[in-house]
């Protein structure tokens, strides 16, 4: 009878630290989103890198939370931690309470806890920015400077979003309010960059991280089948079937001139974007100088494939349940999806004022890619021009206002922290 009363109180001490004790409905509604975003990125090859990870830290931490579990320190009776721990010398201070003596052991934390430092204390964005610009060729940029002004249409989307998350926050409605810190990070949505996405509500909404962690990845994932319908109903066929003309060599000296001065520009005039347009120029220079340097090749693939990991597994670790299935969450998917789609519409329309201004040298669809994920949005703008004309090879020119998003999402988050931070 013993050994069976000692079976049954094993079976309840695992019972009840298991995750079916301590989860909630919540939880599994959580990780049943986790495996519809696994089902995108695996069988619709729905950017699978960004996808894989944050869905399987979403789907590790509402299955065992103590994955995300902070350090902490733990009072055990002095003579329990010694019958435990025989042979040990008790090194940590004894206190005494209520006549017993007890003794500080520190417990430690989860391992996505130790790797979402990295998220916490800004370092994988702007390691992120270092390989995207040792991956980017600025070229297009250099060559083409108009392209600088659909990269800063483009952003169009984050300040419209921004306002109307303000707005919101003002009408009272339970549940759906926003401060202005919360609103700028869910704005950032709009410059379709999740590292950029990330660092801004790291620093000023850090209790919304995990829900616009997701939905900015998750939108970006699926821009494919977003803008198109845009690009599709504000331009002509005519103008979609425009063939740009081959853009000018750039010589070597103003590709190395050009990240010295855009970095030396950004940390004067804007300090809190000089780590992301820092980096990006830095990682750049490499690229160019990857003769000298012999990195290009590790960082393009090995160190931007294992940052885009950890940065998405850990910040899709912040999305429990209790986290996400909120009304905020449900204002923040409406208004990320209102941003990248104003953002891709802002591109476009300035796409058609330089078409009118250049006299049809300029195909619109180039302005879509304005929206700063590198390089599937000039992939999108080179798809949609070439359904209309075979012979349309967008990909290069739709580079420049790719590109130019990037360094202005840069900017656009570092006068957020400026302001608000």
């Amino acid at each position: 009878m013993g050994v069976l009363q000692g079976l049954w109180n094993s079976i309840q001490r695992i019972l009840s630290s298991s995750g079916f004790a301590s989860n909630d409905w919540k939880n599994y509604i959580m990780v049943g989103i986790a495996c519809v975003l696994l089902y995108f990125a695996a069988a619709k090859q729905f950017e699978p890198l960004l996808l894989f990870p944050v869905a399987f830290g979403m789907l590790l931490v509402n299955v065992f939370p103590a994955i995300m579990a902070a350090p902490s320190l733990e009072m055990q009776p002095l003579m329990q931690y010694m019958a435990a721990h025989p042979g040990v010398q008790v090194m940590d201070p004894i206190i005494t309470m209520n006549g017993a003596e007890y003794v500080q052991v520190s417990q430690a934390g989860g391992l996505f806890y130790y790797l979402y430092q990295g998220v916490k204390l800004g370092i994988y964005p702007p390691l992120i920015f270092f390989c995207m610009g040792a991956m980017t060729d600025f070229g297009p940029l250099i060559a083409n400077p108009k392209s600088l002004i659909l990269g800063a249409a483009a952003q169009l989307g984050v300040f419209l979003t921004f306002i109307g998350a303000v707005l919101i926050g003002n009408l009272g409605i339970p549940g759906l309010s926003f401060t202005l810190r919360q609103a700028s990070s869910i704005g950032m949505i709009g410059a379709a960059d999740g590292s950029t996405a990330v660092f801004v509500a790291n620093r000023l909404a850090p209790e919304l991280l995990g829900s616009i962690a997701v939905v900015a990845y998750f939108y970006i994932a699926l821009l494919p089948v977003i803008q198109p319908p845009i690009m599709r109903a504000l331009t002509t066929k005519k103008e979609r079937m425009i063939v740009m003309t081959q853009l000018k060599p750039v010589s070597r000296l103003e590709k190395t001139l050009f990240p010295i001065i855009i970095t030396i520009l950004a940390a004067l005039l804007l300090p809190d974007a000089a780590p992301l347009v820092g980096m990006l120029m830095l990682g750049n220079l490499v690229r160019e100088f990857s003769a000298v340097v012999r990195l290009p090749d590790t960082i393009q693939k090995a160190l931007m494939t294992i940052l885009v990991v950890l940065l998405g597994v850990t910040v899709g670790a912040t999305a429990t349940g209790k986290a996400f299935l909120n009304v905020q969450t449900l204002g923040i998917i409406l208004l990320g999806l209102i941003a990248i789609c104003i953002g891709t519409a802002g591109g476009i329309l300035f796409g058609k004022i330089l078409c009118q201004a250049t006299h049809g040298k300029i195909n619109p669809l180039i302005g879509s890619a304005g929206v700063s994920a590198v390089p599937m949005a000039a992939r999108v703008s080179q798809k949609v021009g070439q359904e209309e004309n075979p012979a349309n090879f967008l990909l290069v020119h739709a580079m420049g206002p790719n590109i130019a998003g990037i360094i202005y999402s840069a900017v656009v988050a570092g006068t957020f922290l400026s302001i608000l931070g």
